[in-house]
């Protein structure tokens, strides 16, 4: 559906204000679609992009700066969603061995097995969202988008 439909707007100011709306709405479209299927699994997106953040560290520890750096959405409330995914027994929490005062996080196995079984849902639902454009489309389209960041 067109963005002017989905606005319920007939006139932009100019093709950049259209398109800057357009990226935005698209942007919460994917993530509402996300959340949807995050939800029975009972973690938030945010908790989701944590979790493999933790994994991509491959069994090494991560502190709390360097997965905040690496979030997609770079909130302040990075301990508290860490804290609830170590409640759940998602992570672990451990003093730094050779300082005290820095927290080492890993991820447990019940939390790589929620991203095993989370993982192939949302690539399906990717898919789904992207059917609409061809590969070299959907390259163009990420290829744009950097572009965009500069």
């Amino acid at each position: 559906m067109k963005l002017e439909q989905e606005l319920k707007m007939t006139k932009f100011k100019n093709a950049e204000h259209r398109a800057g709306l357009n990226v935005v709405f698209t942007g919460a479209w994917i993530s509402d679609k996300t959340s949807c299927l995050l939800k029975p699994f009972g973690i938030s997106e945010h908790q989701f992009n944590v979790l493999r953040i933790v994994r991509g560290q491959k069994g090494q520890p991560i502190n709390m700066i360097d997965i905040q750096d690496r979030m997609i959405y770079r909130t302040s409330n990075t301990t508290r969603m860490v804290e609830k995914l170590r409640i759940k027994g998602y992570l672990l929490r451990q003093e730094c061995p050779d300082n005290r005062r820095k927290v080492e996080i890993f991820i447990t196995e019940d939390g790589l097995k929620l991203l095993d079984s989370i993982e192939p849902i949302l690539i399906n639902n990717s898919e789904k969202m992207f059917k609409n454009l061809s590969t070299e489309e959907s390259i163009q389209l990420g290829n744009l988008l950097d572009q965009l960041r500069g």
